[in-house]
């Protein structure tokens, strides 16, 4: 028996010839179908099984391809309708990244009145963060965390009382993951309760720590190659600042003249020299007129100036030596939260006068320092801001929810440049802070977890 193959091709509106033995169908848009008929011519002589089957299957898999083919166009590029692709609204997109209530960010904007230039060199410091070393030692949520200026290392502070510190070049391999355990080379014991804020000064030798016993203490950083197992050394606690009465929420600190700020539950913002006899300097918002403070920073471009947040949603920056407020960042709109309006976190950029807020209705607002009028507002996360990093060139902004994620933002376009799924949650809180490394390329995260995490 004989095996010939034929293939047609039928077509909408002329007929065409029939091609005998074509293995090869040419694609063309008028063709709706092919039809493949095989006809098998009998003779006398031996039966060739094999050979029909191997026509059969090579027909077979003609059409599957072609097939493939037709179905596998590419989807189009979505419309964005001119805004980021992260920022853009298609219901298939949101569909596609999982972005949900994110899908649109931008709340209100007066870029155009307040807009400043950015450094250029983006391309400097744009990079995609991967977690690579994981800190274990702590026994409750992680609360704040700081980099040391220079060298591969960081100090942590814990509802455990406890502040440790981690040399990120003494690893040892984590067992059901691909990042590296640090282990603590020296852990600072002083507080009584829970350790809430940390600033570590710019030379790097000095540490300060506030926490919920109303305390700020104040160390001398051990060398980064001590010994775990050495003894106590009772010359790290360098002295105790104190003035403030109720919980240390938040610390700052600036190499010019050597000054520490803190804020406190107590209603009060302090500055202080810590080298000096009286350390406290200056008390601001002692009548609580304004409200609680909730975080405090220097202004990057005029260190003579601060900013404090407050509970009531306002903002105020002061003059470090007259002591007056300047200028007033107003809360903005009805939230429909209970706490809507709470800033959980100011920070100033390092070389605009811009001031950036993390609220606990999920936004992130941008203000001018020199008017005073919301530059932008955004809807960042799904659960509450709860802190927020700029990096040393201002270009990036990294921020933490409580929704479980740390997200990386492009400073000149507000647009989110990567998502990091880093912590899980306890008791319904996640991420409590993050930070740049001021001279590597290192940033991190600390979680009620118990765990901070550094990504390269």
């Amino acid at each position: 028996m004989r095996t010939c193959f034929y293939t047609t091709k039928q077509a909408t509106s002329s007929g065409h010839a029939l091609n005998k033995s074509s293995r090869v169908l040419e694609r063309r848009p008028e063709y709706l179908e092919y039809r493949v008929c095989v006809c098998v011519c009998v003779h006398y002589g031996s039966v060739s099984v094999s050979s029909l089957l191997r026509g059969v299957a090579c027909c077979l898999l003609i059409l599957s391809s072609r097939l493939l083919l037709f179905l596998a166009e590419p989807l189009p590029y979505p419309s964005g309708g001119g805004k980021s692709f992260l920022l853009s609204s298609e219901d298939g997109l949101e569909s596609v990244l999982g972005l949900g209530d994110l899908a649109d960010l931008t709340v209100a904007n007066d870029e155009a009145e307040y807009s400043y230039d950015l450094p250029t060199n983006k391309d400097a410091f744009r990079k995609t963060w991967n977690p690579k070393y994981t800190l274990r030692s702590h026994f409750d949520g992680v609360r704040a965390l700081a980099f040391h200026p220079v060298e591969p290392v960081l100090v942590t502070v814990s509802e455990d009382h406890t502040l440790k510190l981690w040399n990120l070049q003494k690893t040892v391999p984590a067992k059901k993951s691909a990042s590296l355990d640090v282990e603590p080379i020296y852990t600072f014991r002083a507080h009584v309760g829970p350790v809430l804020s940390l600033a570590v000064s710019s030379s790097g030798e000095h540490c300060f720590s506030g926490g919920i016993d109303s305390t700020i203490q104040w160390w001398n950083m051990p060398s980064s190659n001590v010994d775990p197992y050495d003894t106590y050394d009772p010359s790290v606690l360098a002295g105790s600042l104190l003035g403030h009465t109720d919980a240390v929420w938040g610390l700052t600190y600036s190499g010019i003249k050597n000054r520490l700020l803190s804020c406190s539950a107590d209603g009060t913002v302090r500055l202080w020299n810590p080298k000096e006899k009286t350390s406290c300097l200056t008390t601001y918002n002692v009548e609580k007129e304004h409200g609680i403070p909730t975080a405090v920073d220097f202004t990057g471009c005029d260190p003579a100036h601060m900013v404090t947040s407050f509970n009531t949603g306002n903002a105020i920056i002061y003059d470090l030596e007259t002591s007056q407020p300047i200028v007033v960042f107003p809360a903005q709109g009805e939230s429909t939260l209970p706490a809507g309006n709470h800033i959980n976190k100011v920070v100033s950029h390092p070389t605009l006068p811009v001031t950036v807020t993390a609220h606990e209705d999920r936004h992130i607002k941008f203000f001018d320092n020199k008017s005073g009028k919301l530059i932008h507002a955004m809807v960042a996360h799904l659960d509450a801001v709860t802190c927020l990093a700029v990096d040393p060139n201002g270009i990036y902004l990294m921020s933490g929810s409580h929704d479980s994620s740390v997200r990386l933002w492009n400073l000149d376009s507000k647009t989110c440049v990567q998502e990091i799924t880093a912590h899980r949650k306890k008791s319904d809180e996640s991420i409590y802070d993050v930070a740049f490394h001021p001279s590597k390329a290192y940033i991190a995260s600390a979680g009620a977890d118990a765990l901070a995490k550094v990504f390269v």
